[in-house]
């Protein structure tokens, strides 16, 4: 039963993380077309950040664990 447990963390992590960065990707790119920016720096700047929370929250759960 604790095996069970460990595959739906760990699967929840990896959902959890795909959503966060592409959320982050997905304001970025729509800020950069709302701007009409040349240089795509709000999809830069927010899928980067989008990484580290998602790093973050999986260190701290793995802490927590």
């Amino acid at each position: 039963m604790e095996n069970r447990n460990k595959v739906l963390l760990y699967s929840n992590l990896a959902i959890q993380m795909g959503i966060i960065i592409g959320v982050g990707t997905y304001f970025g790119n729509y800020l950069d077309k709302t701007y009409q920016n040349i240089t795509p720096w709000w999809t830069l700047i927010l899928s980067l950040s989008a990484v580290f929370i998602a790093f973050y929250q999986i260190i701290t759960t793995l802490k927590n664990r």
